[in-house]
């Protein structure tokens, strides 16, 4: 009886989420026709430090500033140079690397200003002041802070860098350090689930590698190497979103509303295990919003807004609004939905959907 009753719980689940994750999907081909020729790399990525040894050396310290733009870029420019790819045992950089997302991500946010100061109190990453600074007092930035460094530290934990010559130091905020941790034992002491998580996920990639057959097709499975990356990713999101929520009151409601919901739809994404490679990253990121959401934006009506990004923007609020309505059921259903391969084969062919320029039918219920 219990499996007849999830059967019939995820079957309208099913139904919601196909008419949320597609309801823009015959505009897609707008969206694709619209994205810029030179996105394929975040803004400036071929200034950012691509070595450690590209950093300032002080004290026999390798000095990284993480509220600077560039700076941070270069620490996931690292990670990409130095992490393994499911097609060979080797460090690569194509396109085909799943941590392709947290760059482009980081990058959209630094385009669309939404690293920069939302208070005004401060010139940090407005594009008429300091463009290249982070500010502290965004909710974005913040965030994005246990997508970047972590990660990063978590990598360094494990080993995947190898022997350094030298220790790194990060950089604390001119405010706020108490909210941050800079190093590999205060972020163990701070976010021990965080910091483990980013470190299996690496120690994986190595040990998966070490231990394949040179000559198989496929050394690392992607698949495995997803899930691991998707965990790590929802254990950032999950610490860092009650750690910022007095950020948010700084942004417009809906640029708020919009930020907490995102959260909520990386949830959905990861159980999927959505590929994040370059390609599909960007192809992605072109439903984003463009610029930051002001008093009185309401999607799908924004006017400055492509039809795609204005229902990314819509679908993604409705998502959270439903699951938030269901005290969080939908996504337990969704995770439940997502448990197999095969079914979350299905899931990713929903969100894909969204972008293949596909004309449907959905029913009405």
């Amino acid at each position: 009886m219990a499996n007849i009753s999830l059967g019939r719980s995820i079957c309208p689940l099913a139904l919601f989420l196909l008419t949320t994750l597609t309801c823009g999907a015959a505009l897609a081909q707008e969206a694709q026709g619209q994205q810029k020729e030179n996105n394929a790399f975040p803004p400036l990525w071929h200034l950012a430090p691509g070595n450690l040894e590209d950093y300032p050396r002080e004290r026999n310290r390798i000095v990284i500033n993480a509220w600077s733009y560039l700076e941070r870029l270069g620490m996931y420019k690292i990670l990409i140079n130095s992490s393994f790819s499911s097609s060979t045992s080797h460090q690569h950089r194509d396109a085909s690397n799943i941590l392709w997302g947290l760059p482009l991500q980081h990058g959209w946010q630094f385009e669309t200003g939404r690293l920069a100061d939302p208070t005004d109190a401060t010139t940090c990453g407005h594009k008429d002041g300091d463009n290249l600074c982070i500010s502290v007092q965004s909710w974005w930035a913040c965030m994005n802070y246990y997508l970047a460094v972590i990660p990063f530290l978590g990598a360094l934990d494990s080993g995947i860098l190898g022997e350094l010559p030298y220790e790194i130091e990060i950089l604390p905020p001119d405010g706020h350090r108490a909210d941050f941790c800079h190093s590999i034992a205060e972020c163990r002491a701070q976010a021990p689930n965080v910091m483990s998580a980013w470190r299996d996920f690496f120690k994986y990639q190595m040990s998966a590698a070490q231990n394949s057959d040179i000559s198989a097709p496929h050394l690392l499975s992607e698949d495995d190497a997803l899930k691991h990356m998707w965990e790590a990713h929802v254990y950032s999101i999950v610490f860092a979103l009650p750690k910022f929520q007095n950020r948010l009151p700084f942004l417009s409601s809906s640029e708020s509303s919009f930020g907490v919901a995102w959260a909520t739809a990386v949830h959905f994404i990861a159980a999927t295990r959505f590929p994040t490679d370059q390609n599909t990253t960007n192809h992605f990121q072109t439903g984003l919003p463009p610029r930051m959401l002001q008093e009185g934006d309401k999607a799908p009506f924004i006017p400055d807004f492509t039809p795609v990004q204005n229902r990314m923007v819509y679908m993604i609020e409705t998502l959270h609004k439903a699951n938030e309505k269901s005290g969080g059921m939908l996504l337990l259903l969704w995770k439940v939905a997502m448990s197999t391969e095969e079914q979350r084969k299905i899931g990713r062919s929903l969100i894909e959907l969204l972008f293949s320029g596909a004309s449907f039918m959905v029913p009405n219920f």
